[in-house]
Parts: structure tokens; C-alpha cells; sequence
């Protein structure tokens, strides 16, 4: 009940302080490139069930049908203005929207698409048993994921064998530590990490 009060304060918060910076955004997308100003997802919420994830656009319009990872500096389908809010992580901010919802916290596991869920081993299936979040340890330790697997000869390869059990034993180790000071922790070294 506390993180949820702690999520819906913060998110109308960020809401209400951010609006401004969103219509710049919206204007530099519409700008841009042609298409929506949010791109919707469905990921995989607590208790293994479906959600729409927002994202300020940073893909061209029906990117998604060609792949589900991007991959850095070669994918041709992010738009100039994607690169950019994507770099600073920009494009996740909309998904306050998701928090307000009760979609998803401030912080927690971060949500996967069903394709990658379906692979999950019963261990792993744990970090459904919580919210997900637009920040957790696996965001702040993977920050340049895209450039990690812009560098691989097969992505998603290495995405489904190396990063994915990475990320998730991460996440089972919030969820070992999970509270309020700890998610505090997690969101100040997000904004260092962003702000670095």
C-alpha cells in the first residue's frame, strides 16, 4: 500500500513537472519523422498477464513487425530523434502513464515481451510475482544494451543466452531487497547513470 501511494504521488508529480518538456518532444517527433507520438507494447506484467507499455516514439512507424530488439548504431529503424531520447532514456518517460495506471512502479523488474516471458524457467518466473518498473539494478547495469547487441553477429542469441538470465538474476535479487529505501537507491543511481 505504501509503494503504491509512493507511485501515485511521484508519477503525478513527474507528470505535472515534465509536461512542458513532453510537448517539446512531441513537436521534435512530429518533426521528425511521420507516425503516432507514443508507441504502445504489449509486455508482460504481475501475474504473467498482458499490458500496454507507452514509449515516446523513437522507431519508425510498423518497426516493431521487422524485430523485437533493437541493436544500437546499426539499426536503420530508429528515427534521428529516436537515437537521441533513446541515449538519454528519454523514451521511457511516458511510462509514468503506466505508473498512474497501476500498470506498472516507479521501480521493479523490468517488463518483457511474451516471446522472451514464455522462455522463462520456473526460477525466473518470480519476477512476475511483482509490478513491473521503469527502472530496476538490470536497467542501470545494462544501459548500453543496445550497443552490446549492435556488436554481436547474432542479437538475439546473445539476448536470449548471455543478457536476458543476466537481467532477471538481477531482478531476483530486488526482489530479495525490495522497499522503499532500496528503490530509492535504485532511482538515484538511474539519474547518475543517466546524468553521466
Amino acid at each position: 500500500m505504501l509503494k503504491r501511494l509512493f507511485d501515485i504521488f511521484f508519477s503525478v508529480i513527474g507528470l505535472i513537472i515534465l509536461l512542458p518538456f513532453f510537448i517539446i518532444i512531441t513537436l521534435l517527433i512530429v518533426i521528425d519523422s511521420p507516425g503516432g507520438i507514443f508507441y504502445k507494447q504489449i509486455r508482460v506484467g504481475k501475474g504473467n498477464t498482458d499490458f500496454y507499455l507507452f514509449k515516446f516514439r523513437s522507431m519508425r512507424t510498423d518497426s516493431d513487425k521487422k524485430g523485437l530488439l533493437t541493436v544500437g548504431g546499426r539499426d536503420s529503424r530508429i528515427t534521428r530523434m529516436g537515437y537521441f531520447i533513446r541515449k538519454y532514456k528519454i523514451d521511457e518517460l511516458p511510462q509514468l502513464i503506466n505508473v498512474l495506471l497501476g500498470d506498472m512502479s516507479l521501480v521493479g523488474p523490468r517488463p518483457e515481451v511474451r516471446k522472451y516471458v514464455d522462455m522463462y524457467n520456473e526460477e525466473q518466473k518470480k519476477v512476475l510475482s511483482l509490478k513491473p518498473g521503469i527502472t530496476d539494478y538490470a536497467s542501470i547495469e545494462y544501459s548500453n544494451e543496445n550497443e552490446l547487441l549492435g556488436k554481436a553477429e547474432d542479437p538475439e542469441a546473445v539476448y536470449i543466452n548471455e543478457i536476458m538470465p543476466a537481467k532477471l538474476k538481477l531482478n531476483l535479487k530486488y526482489i530479495a531487497e525490495q522497499g522503499i529505501a532500496t528503490d530509492f537507491k535504485i532511482i538515484f543511481r538511474t539519474i547518475r547513470k543517466i546524468l553521466k
